[in-house]
């Protein structure tokens, strides 16, 4: 986890409450001076570790935390390295991703569950619509004039900085529609809004009326979308209802295996 850690939160108090199919082992973060990762850790009674990658790529020369030039990626190697030395006595099998913002290469020691502000079975010329972080996929939904948003759980993938792998991982589960509130605005103003924006975002992001409902939007999905699907999906996960074969995923059922594209949870 790197912010305040409410997915976090209801991943762990379903688990209590439902004596879940896995055992929490410890929290990490990225960022332990703004998170509540030392916080929650304590509340549950877990082992923490903290790995400051703000502190990392300054201790490497780096003042931006970027993958976006070779040294950037070099770096974010060499602390993925070290947070798998401090994780290592803990033998995790299966990694929760609960708003934890580094692309780690981590995933690619073990399965990481990443829940996704956005419907990832959407596609659009044979590739998902609703990518990118924060507000973007409830951005990306206002102006195509889709009517509701959903959250998807995947297996987030290592990044190789190639291109195509960002929410790429396979589809375990999605949440119910939430209707997207416009907040008054009507489809063609806010497109308008979207096509008159400057070629280069500003520094502090664009601030108008688009990102502000993108926003709030997202927020509103964090409570009736990642709070519903996530922690049911970690629990089936653990229990051993997901399968992938040959590319393709299936679920268990009772005692039957059915080839799905994803799952629904209520």
């Amino acid at each position: 986890m790197s912010g305040n850690g409410s997915n976090a939160e209801k991943v762990l108090d379903f688990h209590k409450k439902t004596s879940g199919k896995w055992l929490p082992s410890v929290i990490i973060t990225d960022a332990p001076e703004k998170s509540r990762a030392a916080e929650i850790a304590a509340k549950y009674d877990l082992p923490l570790v903290e790995l400051s990658i703000r502190e990392f790529y300054r201790r490497y020369g780096e003042d931006k935390i970027s993958l976006g030039s070779e040294n950037g990626r070099r770096i974010r190697e060499l602390w993925t390295a070290a947070l798998r030395e401090k994780i290592a006595p803990f033998n995790i099998d299966f990694g929760i991703l609960a708003g934890f913002v580094p692309l780690s290469n981590i995933t690619g020691d073990f399965p990481c569950l990443n829940v996704h502000p956005g419907d990832l079975t959407v596609e659009r010329d044979g590739r998902r619509l609703f990518v990118g972080l924060h507000a973007v996929p409830a951005e990306l939904a206002v102006i195509n004039n889709f009517k509701t948003i959903r959250s998807s759980v995947i297996i987030a993938q290592p990044y190789t900085g190639q291109g195509g792998e960002m929410d790429s991982g396979p589809i375990l589960g999605i949440s119910p529609e939430l209707e997207l509130d416009l907040q008054g605005f009507s489809h063609v103003q806010l497109v308008d809004i979207y096509n008159n924006r400057p070629a280069k975002k500003p520094a502090g992001g664009w601030n108008d009326a688009l990102s502000k409902i993108a926003a709030a939007n997202q927020e509103r999905l964090k409570e009736k979308g990642d709070w519903i699907v996530f922690p049911q999906v970690v629990n089936d996960f653990a229990a051993g209802k997901f399968a992938l074969e040959d590319g393709n995923l299936y679920f268990k059922k009772e005692k039957t295996w059915t080839r799905v594209n994803t799952v629904e949870y209520k």
